[in-house]
């Protein structure tokens, strides 16, 4: 059967705690495990749903995004599918900017409108996790809903940070409450343990129902809905719909991450370096895409690496790479020690006569020196980390700015385009 659906990525937030990751890049083009962007996730489960008919709302720092995104996902002219780019415009009738989810999907429904759809997919552009989203659809059509929201079960320390739902016997929703931290307001919402078996959730702890921000509309009711001036889909729309609406959640089981912060990035990235990883890129029944590059494959001169991922591209010398994320065309000198880092690689080969330019100038080239010691730290893309520079942030406070670096949640940052001079000590 054909899938009338309409797939939607929201992808225009600031990332204000993934910064500096987001200094000049929107939160979905943020760099992921050597080779992928956040992007990539949410576009290949659509992909692999068999839904290729996919929106992709924009707004800040959105050229690297657009770049990305053009030279990343092309159909052929037969097949109806596109991943088109509707970025946040100002018009005759309206000089605003997207105000928040719900806002941005309002401003563009017109152009939904033009396509022949049932169900209106709307997606996070910065989730890790894989899904088949034909499993939610058939839900919502089974429960004949109007809306039906992607739930994840979640601990309790989890519940002040995301939208928690209550629901009935039949899944349907009677209860939505945003970012909950009082206690009895947590208890009030727990799910019932004798549930879930008939939930399919496993174990017996004490859990609490999390909204995953993957939305399904009905045509007419995303209409009716969007029909006023609110701009948020779960602090606006979803807890009055909830009152007038057949509003049902379809629990998830499974690996997801909501790639907020800079911690969680970190982890997230350093977990695909494990021997079992929570969220497995092997998985070649649910594949995800990304652009293809055409580098040659990573050279490595003597060194000794232990559960890393080494990216397309790479020149590695004798180095000591553990539990680490090399990205594309990466260089890394010898004698360095890499441990728990994420170094995000390079946009491309700097060339012999940029080298010399720099060295005049006292600069190191793009890369990673030799002898340096680099561990709990993300170096963004183009960083030019010199000879026998350490890295680490044991000894400092859990946030910094300084003018080379950032240390955010615990973790070293050098920026994009970073400049570490020889012997500098962080």
């Amino acid at each position: 059967m054909r899938l009338r659906v309409l797939g939607i990525v929201l992808a225009g937030g600031k990332g204000t705690r993934l910064y500096p990751l987001t200094k000049e890049r929107a939160k979905p083009a943020v760099p992921l495990a050597g080779k992928y962007r956040l992007v990539d996730i949410p576009i290949s489960n659509c992909i692999n749903s068999g839904l290729r008919r996919i929106y992709l709302l924009t707004q800040f720092n959105s050229a690297s995004l657009h770049r990305h995104i053009s030279q990343s996902y092309k159909f052929d002219h037969f097949s109806g599918g596109f991943v088109e780019i509707l970025a946040a415009e100002q018009t005759y009738a309206d000089t605003s900017w997207y105000q928040g989810t719900a806002d941005a999907v309002r401003k563009n429904l017109i152009h939904f409108m033009n396509h022949d759809w049932e169900h209106l997919l709307i997606l996070s552009g910065d989730q890790l996790y894989r899904m088949d989203f034909r499993q939610i659809i058939s839900l919502h059509s089974e429960a004949n809903a109007d809306i039906t929201i992607a739930a994840i079960p979640v601990e309790r320390r989890e519940a002040a940070s995301l939208g928690i739902m209550q629901i009935d016997a039949d899944r349907r929703i009677t209860r939505f409450v945003e970012k909950p931290s009082d206690k009895a307001v947590q208890d009030s919402l727990r799910l019932p343990p004798d549930w879930y078996p008939k939930l399919g959730i496993k174990g017996d702890g004490e859990l609490l129902l999390a909204s995953m921000g993957i939305y399904v509309f009905n045509r007419e009711v995303i209409r009716r809905l969007l029909d006023n001036n609110l701009t948020d889909f779960g602090k606006d729309i979803i807890p009055q719909a909830i009152h007038d609406l057949r509003v049902f959640a379809s629990v998830f089981q499974g690996y997801w991450e909501d790639i907020g912060t800079i911690r969680a990035f970190f982890e997230a990235n350093l977990d695909v370096t494990n021997e079992l990883p929570r969220f497995n890129f092997f998985d070649m029944a649910a594949p995800i895409f990304s652009r293809p590059r055409f580098l040659p494959g990573s050279k490595i001169n003597g060194a000794q690496i232990d559960h890393a991922v080494i990216s397309d591209g790479c020149i590695i010398n004798r180095a000591v790479i553990t539990h680490s994320i090399v990205g594309l065309r990466s260089l890394v000198g010898s004698g360095t020690i890499l441990n728990r880092a994420i170094v995000l690689g390079s946009d491309y080969y700097e060339s012999y006569e940029s080298i010399i330019e720099h060295e005049k100038a006292g600069k190191p080239r793009i890369g990673v020196g030799i002898n340096c010691r680099i561990e709990n730290a993300i170096v963004d893309k183009n960083a030019r980390i010199g000879d026998n520079v350490v890295i680490s942030p044991a000894g400092k406070p859990e946030n910094v700015d300084h003018a080379s670096y950032y240390i955010r949640d615990g973790i070293v940052v050098i920026p994009k385009n970073g400049i570490i001079p020889h012997g500098m000590v962080i």
